[in-house]
């Protein structure tokens, strides 16, 4: 009877802590997309925010200005859920990616997978394949399967170790860059090339809701994925053989994780184009934070990473007066010290 009573109180105990933070991360991601509205190239009062979501959201008729509606509704709102949506999906890619190849420097802009996804979108955009049945999320998801494909390909026939990875990542990485210049070089004109390299940096401003509707879902997607395979995770840390021997389907999960990889990775270069360092820092950074637990890893790496591009994406918009900065530049700041400090403190490792 002590034991139930002692077994009932910790798992009451347990709920309620997973209910707080809960609370807190929704507040925390609340908060952050609430000042991505309100700062930027215009500073906005939060009641005049506030008016407009009430006009919005719940049929009120406060009188509001048109531009100031416009400015809310139609383009940092969309954008700001966009980042946070492009954010805990890049993250939660690293996550994944870190876990199955049990590489510290994994993620989807070193394996390669950003870039195929940046080829198969330009593909598709500038020559056309498809005749117009393809869209540019298929293109992408295509060209980013295409890069997994190719790069573990590579790895498996140079020894398949973590260090031919990333080498084979680089290469793969490479290529794919390489190809998409070509095409852009090859039938894009100077108007054409010069918006899809803005682009390929990063770029937010074009998003609007209807891009919403394909990176939110994609990204909650993705997170739900992550939530079910916390376990299988947690055993791939010790590797695929120690997964299986814990009854873990190995290929299944593999292909299902991967698969989610790819399909967030792919839906936001579609949309934003690419962005580096995301999924490679915020993870370890969680790390530190949580612990290396994946049941805490990962709603912690999905909501720091949509934090974290959020304020990139305040960043790029007010670092310069009048001009907007890629965001891929700003997370390469922020990130290219984190990935330096990483690679320092795995040296014995990788």
């Amino acid at each position: 009877m002590i034991m139930r009573a002692a077994s009932v109180s910790q798992g009451r105990s347990v709920f309620l802590r997973v209910l707080v933070w809960t609370l807190l991360g929704a507040a925390a991601l609340i908060l952050a997309i609430l000042i991505g509205v309100v700062v930027g190239e215009t500073p906005l009062p939060l009641e005049t925010v506030a008016t407009v979501f009430a006009n919005n959201l719940w049929g009120a008729t406060y009188p509001v200005d048109r531009i100031d509606q416009g400015i809310i509704w139609s383009y940092r709102l969309p954008r700001t859920l966009v980042a946070a949506a492009c954010g805990a999906g890049l993250a939660l890619s690293g996550v994944v990616l870190q876990s199955l190849v049990r590489n510290a420097l994994a993620d989807p802009y070193l394996l390669g997978v950003s870039a195929g996804a940046s080829t198969g979108a330009v593909a598709v955009t500038v020559l056309g394949i498809g005749g117009g049945a393809i869209g540019i999320s298929a293109g992408a998801f295509s060209g980013a399967a295409l890069a997994f494909l190719l790069v573990a390909a590579l790895a498996r026939a140079a020894g398949g170790g973590s260090v031919q990875l990333v080498l084979a990542g680089i290469a793969g990485s490479q290529l794919f860059n390489a190809l998409t210049s070509f095409f852009i070089a090859k039938s894009a004109n100077a108007e054409q090339a010069r918006g899809i390299m803005f682009w390929l940096l990063g770029n937010l401003s074009g998003v609007r809701w209807p891009d919403v509707t394909l990176a939110v879902p994609a990204a909650f997607f993705g997170f739900l994925v992550c939530l079910w395979f916390t376990r299988a995770m947690d055993a791939f840390t010790f590797g695929a053989s120690s997964a299986a021997s814990l009854g873990i389907a190995v290929r299944r999960v593999q292909i299902v994780l991967i698969g989610a990889t790819t399909l967030m990775t792919a839906t936001m270069v579609s949309l934003v184009g690419s962005i580096g360092f995301v999924g490679l820092v915020i993870p370890h950074a969680m790390r530190f934070v949580v612990g290396p637990r994946h049941g805490r890893l990962v709603p912690a790496s999905a909501l720091a990473g949509a934090v974290f591009l959020i304020a990139a994406d305040i960043a790029s918009r007010t670092l310069i007066p009048g001009q907007v900065v890629p965001i891929g530049v700003v997370t390469a700041l922020v990130g290219a010290p984190g990935f330096a400090l990483i690679l320092i403190s795995n040296r014995r490792r990788i």
